[in-house]
């Protein structure tokens, strides 16, 4: 009995360590307020973004966190473990408010800004100055032998493709499941579930046929891929705009204006190259996120 507790309790443990890292700490333990990531390259950037405005703007000490999906760390914000970051409207409408899909970005911000200050005592700011979509994306080579070029044209194909997909994206409203039926897409086999760090790589290798790609990844030019059009326009608008608790602005007013200084400051083409500085050229994140401060 002794040995079964024992182990009972050791099992408990290892659970509970498992479980607290399903953050990673990138940038200290200590700070006045949290920012965090969403876990892949561009929310990164963008983490690390308005960490450097806040720090720059005020006299505030920021910590860095890194988690691995939208309800992860809308959780995490809502709980008060962290106090902003970046998030994408579309994202935020449907998957976290289960919305509808709306195609007029003013429409989709105001509600979401008024759902979120509501529901969830969050502000919800300007966007940054970009969109960055869901890319449907394929081989280049792909594409010219079958002149495929819209999601439509590529519903033809797909019974003899596989697809590759996040696991966010097999999951959100706004994501396969809806995008399945508004393109009649059927697949020989049950789509990949992939990590997002992999998901470019198995479409090089072949291992997959079409996979949920980012507008703004810089790799998609640079491995000679090709975005799909939505001609149906089915995704939402996914703009990306800062998420900020509104006890944080209460107690450190100052945070508001800082970042509001971003506000309008980056275009696709912008988010794309550093993207592509980070994954391509392998450049650290806070010297590219510096670089591109000095020219706002």
């Amino acid at each position: 009995m002794k040995r079964f507790l024992f182990f009972f309790f050791l099992t408990f443990a290892l659970v509970l360590g498992v479980a607290s890292c399903n953050s990673q700490n990138i940038g200290g333990n200590e700070g006045d307020i949290v920012v965090a990531s969403k876990g892949f390259t561009e929310q990164d950037i963008l983490s690390e973004l308005l960490a450097q405005q806040i720090e720059a703007k005020t006299n505030l000490k920021v910590a860095r966190r890194r988690f691995t999906s939208s309800f992860v760390t809308h959780q995490a914000i809502t709980s008060g473990k962290i106090d902003a970051y970046v998030e994408y409207t579309g994202t935020a409408f449907t998957g976290i408010l289960k919305q509808k899909t709306i195609s007029n970005p003013k429409i989709v911000f105001q509600r979401l800004k008024q759902a979120y200050a509501q529901q969830f005592n969050l502000e919800v700011m300007g966007s940054l100055g970009f969109e960055n979509t869901f890319a449907m994306t394929i081989r280049g080579e792909d594409a010219k032998r079958f002149n495929i070029q819209t999601l439509s044209d590529a519903a033809r194909f797909t019974p003899q493709w596989r697809g590759g997909f996040s696991y966010e994206f097999m999951e959100r409203e706004d994501g396969f499941p809806g995008l399945a039926k508004a393109y009649g897409l059927r697949f020989a086999k049950s789509p990949r579930i992939m990590d997002l760090g992999l998901i470019y790589r198995s479409l090089l290798q072949k291992q997959v046929d079409i996979v949920n790609g980012n507008s703004t990844d810089g790799q998609i030019a640079r491995l000679g891929f090709v975005v799909l059009k939505d001609d149906k326009q089915y995704f939402p608008p996914y703009e990306a705009t800062p998420i900020v608790r509104k006890e944080t602005l209460q107690k450190y007013p100052e945070i508001e204006k800082a970042i509001a200084g971003l506000v309008g400051k980056i275009s696709a083409d912008e988010m794309r190259q550093m993207n592509d500085l980070v994954e391509g050229e392998l450049r650290d994140i806070k010297e590219v996120v510096q670089q591109f401060r000095k020219s706002i």
